[in-house]
């Protein structure tokens, strides 16, 4: 089969006319958590879509990640890391989105770790299995995997374990065989139209970005178990005398994670409003206004009624 050319620079607009063999389809990323699933959405499209870090389950939400070519347009879904442990609402919510995801895919991207294979990693390949899509499994972190003599023999381990369409070891953070990856997914999409203009780069409002931002932001700064505990609301987003005013209220589930989060002297809150601020206004290409707000309600991630009320579909 030929390559199909797939780019992420593309003139704005939806074209005028395909052709008839133009491919478009859905390609999700699925993975258990923190194995750099959002890492790879971004460097795919080239820019900063969905949020990171180093711990486990910073995604949330389905995201897509728009790549417009003149061969395809791949709509890349980022997901959150399914884990077979789901005791509380959030955790049963982000299985869902994921669940759902690699379900309307045309094509799966099995994300693992280099060198790496745990329960999670099969139970995420046994969903996968079981929607009888084609599975390509990416091999991401190739550059922290050494010895590099072990790579051969663990794919080849790998192939053992599923029918993959298609193996490849990358690396998302050092954009290692990235380039190549969007002619090679493409093959196993449908010839189809695009679904959304070549400008289109995600199905995420600015308001969403906004709080993903913030979000981030504190998950980078505080200690390990308190990210799990804080979602992100934006109750102001407008345009005001050439400058974005944003107003956002961070929610925690108790009074000490307040205290926390606005830290001694408000210091902490004053450090996350600053570097959020600043990655806002190179977004969204003017300066930005940010005010953070500390509110607490009690047990919302374990809360059915609280995640729909904060946003997250269920």
């Amino acid at each position: 089969m030929s390559e199909v050319e797939v780019s992420a620079a593309e003139p704005a607009g939806q074209p005028a006319s395909v052709a008839p063999d133009y491919r478009c389809g859905f390609a999700a990323i699925v993975g258990r958590p923190n194995v750099g699933k959002s890492t790879l959405l971004n460097a795919l499209l080239g820019r900063k879509i969905s949020i990171v870090s180093p711990k486990p389950q910073t995604t949330r939400h389905r995201i897509l990640g728009i790549l417009t070519g003149p061969g395809a347009q791949v709509i890349f879904v980022d997901t959150p890391g399914l884990h077979a442990s789901a005791r509380r609402a959030m955790n049963r919510h982000m299985n869902r989105a994921a669940l759902v995801s690699l379900q309307d895919a045309d094509v799966n991207l099995f994300v693992i770790e280099a060198l790496r294979w745990t329960d999670e990693d099969q139970h995420v390949l046994d969903e996968l299995v079981k929607q009888g899509r084609p599975i390509i499994a990416l091999l991401n972190k190739v550059d922290k995997a050494f010895p590099k003599e072990r790579l051969l023999p663990f794919m080849v381990e790998l192939q053992r374990r599923a029918e993959f369409v298609e193996v490849v070891p990358v690396s998302a953070l050092k954009r290692s065989q990235i380039d190549a990856l969007p002619a090679l997914i493409a093959r196993y999409l449908p010839q189809s139209p695009p679904h959304f203009p070549s400008d289109q780069l995600t199905d995420r409002s600015e308001q969403f970005q906004a709080a993903e931002i913030v979000r981030e932001k504190l998950t980078l700064r505080l200690r390990q178990e308190l990210p799990y505990g804080i979602t992100v609301a934006i109750e102001q987003f407008k345009e005001e005398d050439g400058r974005l005013l944003v107003n956002a209220v961070i929610w925690v589930e108790r009074s000490g994670q307040k205290a926390i989060v606005i830290g001694h002297g408000g210091e902490q809150l004053k450090e996350v409003g600053r570097s959020a601020r600043i990655e806002m206004s190179t977004l969204f290409g003017r300066p930005v206004h940010l005010e953070l707000w500390v509110k607490v309600k009690e047990n919302w991630s374990d809360n059915e009624s609280a995640l729909r009320q904060l946003g997250y579909e269920l």
